[in-house]
């Protein structure tokens, strides 16, 4: 749970200084609400809504820039395969993988907030929609229009890269 924590808090904060400060006063939070929480109801929503709601109250707040790096694609004869995949590492794959590891976050930079809170929660925690809904606390219809709206934002700008590879996927 820690490490998910500060891995949320440290794409919000965007220092990892002020990371393990928000996770440090989550887990304050959490430990003096505990009798608030409610049995048999999911306690990682419940902790994330802390991390989320001690981070809007904080002096950095929504105005932060914000980084992300997710999983690398490569497009090999047609089909999408992961990294991982590939059984040789040459500097040319490492060049690529890390061209798109920053077009990736380039662009996830430009996502407003809330559209950057659902991507993260979603495709990085691999949180549920009831979850993300519970810790963001909007209707799910919301987060699931999020998500579909963000993917789109993050899709679109990864295609208008000029001069670099077309088809990466989002």
């Amino acid at each position: 749970m820690l490490p998910a924590l500060y891995n949320l808090a440290r794409w919000l904060a965007r220092d990892p200084a002020d990371a393990e400060d928000l996770v440090q006063e989550t887990f304050l939070k959490a430990l003096r609400g505990f009798a608030g929480f409610e049995p048999g109801t999911n306690f990682k929503a419940w902790i994330f809504r802390i991390l989320r709601n001690t981070y809007l109250t904080s002096r950095t707040g929504l105005a932060a820039r914000r980084t992300v790096a997710l999983e690398d694609e490569l497009e090999l004869d047609g089909g999408v395969y992961p990294e991982g995949a590939i059984e040789r590492q040459t500097p040319e794959v490492n060049l690529m993988r890390l061209s798109d590891q920053a077009a990736v976050e380039a662009a996830l930079e430009q996502l407003s907030a809330p559209l950057l809170e659902v991507i993260l929660l979603c495709d990085v925690e691999e949180m549920k929609y009831r979850e993300i809904a519970t810790v963001l606390e909007i209707p799910i219809g919301t987060v699931m229009s999020r998500i579909a709206r963000a993917r789109l934002a993050l899709r679109t700008a990864l295609q208008e890269r000029p001069g670099e590879r077309r088809g990466v996927r989002v």
